[in-house]
């Protein structure tokens, strides 16, 4: 399982999330993977491309896990 640091901030979008510890080329990669139901927030499929995800919160992809912290 690899960590994401939210390094000050709140919350990340799900599609900047993924684009940024590269499970997708781009953030258009990545709103239509997501809107085809291919991630997972905390055990649900997610379909809103910028749903704020927060600090402990796990994402799944492509079989990879990403865990959220502060």
């Amino acid at each position: 399982m690899e960590e994401f640091k939210l390094e000050g901030r709140e919350y990340i979008a799900l599609c900047d999330l993924l684009k940024r510890v590269g499970l997708c080329e781009s953030g258009g990669h990545a709103k239509q993977a997501i809107s085809e139901g291919q991630a997972v927030v905390d055990g649900e499929v997610e379909l809103r491309k910028r749903c704020k995800i927060r600090p402990m919160q796990v994402v799944e992809f492509a079989g990879q896990t990403v865990k959220v912290v502060n």
